[in-house]
């Protein structure tokens, strides 16, 4: 992970999902998107609330401790709990509520002194891998709100940190089902929106290769398998890409099979997306 970048790049995809909700119209924010019972607003309050809890974490540990202990063992009430804190206030105010929770965030990471870790949901990470982690949360639910507005984005060399946090938790989609993970990781050979070649893991063991924008729609869950141009060589790899995910916690349904046009180049729209 670089943590030379990490930071400001987190900051360009937050700055970037600012730009796109600027362009939504009062009635835009109750739009339904492809996680089922969420509109638009939804999604933006779940970024909202995940940006608050990184924030507390890099800043006071004892009082992300105290929040941690009013969850319950409800998953989906956690969520529904967390949500309720930004959609109270109405459309008109979650955007800038959003903003605010991104920005502070983004700055309390960046001041963790380096080699210091912040604690989180499972166990401590350093920053620059929180923050990674909060790039993967950005690309995801972002992804769900272009999808609902019919927009394709656009996106750079950022992604470097998504994959790198996918890599990282490889093992994740394993304990989410109870199954039980391969002795050792795979390796990968991956394509940058760039045309860089991207590697990971040893030579020798079972390969995943392909598009890196496809290895993020797929562990983010945003896009099935089948509509993506990655390939696996050896069984365990194969298995790996039905069920790959970059986060703890139930998998859910994923996307359907040709729910989507494949993640292809579009013309930009002036705002950093494609429609």
């Amino acid at each position: 992970m670089e943590q030379s970048n990490v930071f400001a790049d987190l900051a360009d995809d937050c700055a970037e999902l600012d730009r796109l909700l600027a362009t939504l119209g009062p009635d835009d924010w109750a739009r339904p998107t492809p996680a089922p019972g969420w509109e638009i607003r939804h999604q933006v309050a779940h970024l909202s609330a995940v940006f608050r809890m990184a924030s507390v974490a890099a800043s006071d540990a004892p009082a992300f401790r105290a929040l941690m202990e009013q969850l319950g063992d409800d998953f989906d009430a956690n969520v529904t709990a967390a949500l309720s804190r930004y959609l109270d206030a109405g459309a008109a105010a979650l955007r800038g509520r959003w903003t605010e929770e991104w920005t502070t965030a983004v700055e309390g990471l960046a001041a963790v002194p380096t080699g210091q870790v912040v604690p989180w949901l499972v166990r401590p990470l350093p920053a620059p891998v929180l923050a990674a982690a909060g790039m993967m949360e950005l690309f995801a639910h972002g992804q769900d709100i272009a999808d609902a507005l019919g927009v394709r984005r656009e996106h750079t060399d950022r992604i470097r940190h998504i994959v790198d946090f996918a890599v990282r938790t490889w093992d994740f989609g394993y304990l989410s089902r109870n199954q039980t993970p391969p002795e050792q990781g795979f390796r990968y050979e991956l394509t940058a929106p760039s045309g860089a070649l991207w590697t990971h893991g040893p030579e020798g063991a079972e390969l995943i290769h392909g598009p890196a924008l496809d290895l993020c729609l797929l562990v983010t869950r945003r896009r099935h398998r089948d509509d993506l141009a990655l390939s696996a060589v050896g069984a365990d790899a194969d298995h790996w890409l039905d069920i790959a995910q970059a986060y703890r916690g139930p998998a859910g349904p994923g996307r359907r099979p040709g729910q989507f046009d494949p993640p292809t180049a579009g013309a930009s729209d002036g705002t950093g997306e494609t429609r």
